[in-house]
């Protein structure tokens, strides 16, 4: 996949492209199917699939307070899009001249005159230009003036533990994440959460327990709620069972909230070493112990059930409720 960064690198503009345009943080299933449909659609009419997406968020610039925590970094979003077949991917940057283009003259000045796209993708909820006025709508009724045709995408649906029928969104996963509920999660991404960051000092109270742990320190990205999860560490390419930890140590009066893992056999010094933290499904909420003892017992029960279900970690179905215009 050829990535270029700035709308100013598409440069000569496109003579033809299949287009989809969006933030795709995570790149989750309902993602999966526009990019799906985009690379179908070039393949058949020989044209480049293309994606448009945008760093960093554009509420980061318009309303900083509002913008949502991340599901993927950059590199790790470009990664995910170039395994879908996707042959170019456009990084606009997010910036003020840009997000406050009337969404008509964001179609004219951005889409049609740098990417003359012969197909349009999008999903039911697009919305664009300034103040996100641009609407699937908005681009049926400019499709003759500007000669694409439009694909909207249906919506893709999963099914959540307690029965409900949920439309998969990056909200809907941050939702999900935020609660703890990994597992569900992991059906709308269509892949474990994972945390990456970088291994720092800690209090290294885990390793005078008996159980040393590696402490991540993570920026930008969603840290999903407190409890004690089973899921993998993946240390230079090999993948080992961890049980990772995210709360504050209440036992030890600790009021900072630390994401901790231990590493089930994997026993040398990590400090200053990047890695890569997958969540699996959630052990158990937090809560204080009456000891140093009696929460050392509850790390062993811990460390047991991590390893009992390291062989059964598959990401859980989505529904098939959902289909392609």
């Amino acid at each position: 996949m050829k990535v270029l960064h700035g709308l100013e690198a598409v440069d000569p503009p496109l003579a033809r492209s299949v287009l989809t345009v969006g933030n795709f943080d995570g790149v989750h299933r309902a993602h999966g199917r526009l990019l799906e449909q985009i690379t179908a659609i070039a393949a058949r009419t020989q044209a480049p699939a293309v994606v448009l997406t945008f760093e960093p968020h554009p509420l980061t610039i318009v309303n900083s307070a509002k913008a949502p925590p991340r599901l993927s970094l950059p590199d790790d979003k470009l990664r995910r899009l170039a395994a879908t077949g996707v042959d170019i991917a456009v990084v606009g940057l997010s910036e003020p001249a840009l997000l406050t283009l009337d969404a008509e003259r964001f179609v004219e000045d951005v889409l049609v005159r740098r990417f003359h796209p012969s197909h349009i993708v999008e999903g039911p909820t697009f919305g664009f230009g300034r103040g996100r006025k641009g609407t699937p709508e908005l681009l049926a009724r400019l499709a003759d003036r500007f000669g694409y045709q439009l694909q909207i995408v249906d919506p893709v649906h999963v099914t959540l533990d307690d029965g409900q029928s949920r439309m998969v969104s990056s909200s809907l996963i941050r939702s999900l994440l935020s609660e703890g509920r990994v597992r569900e999660a992991a059906r709308a991404l269509g892949y474990h959460y994972a945390l990456t960051g970088k291994v720092v000092r800690g209090s290294a109270r885990g390793k005078t327990l008996g159980f040393p742990t590696a402490n991540l320190e993570v920026h930008d990205l969603l840290v999903p709620g407190e409890g004690v999860y089973a899921g993998r560490a993946l240390v230079d390419d090999a993948a080992f069972p961890a049980a990772t930890s995210i709360g504050h140590a209440a036992t030890f009066n600790d009021k900072e909230t630390r994401v901790e893992t231990h590493i089930l056999g994997l026993d040398r010094d990590l400090y200053g070493q990047t890695i890569r933290v997958e969540f699996d499904r959630l052990l158990r909420p937090q809560r204080k112990f009456t000891s140093p003892e009696s929460l050392v017992e509850q790390i062993r029960r811990d460390v047991a059930a991590v390893r009992s279900g390291a062989e059964s970690s598959q990401v859980p179905p989505a529904d098939t409720q959902a289909s392609v215009a």
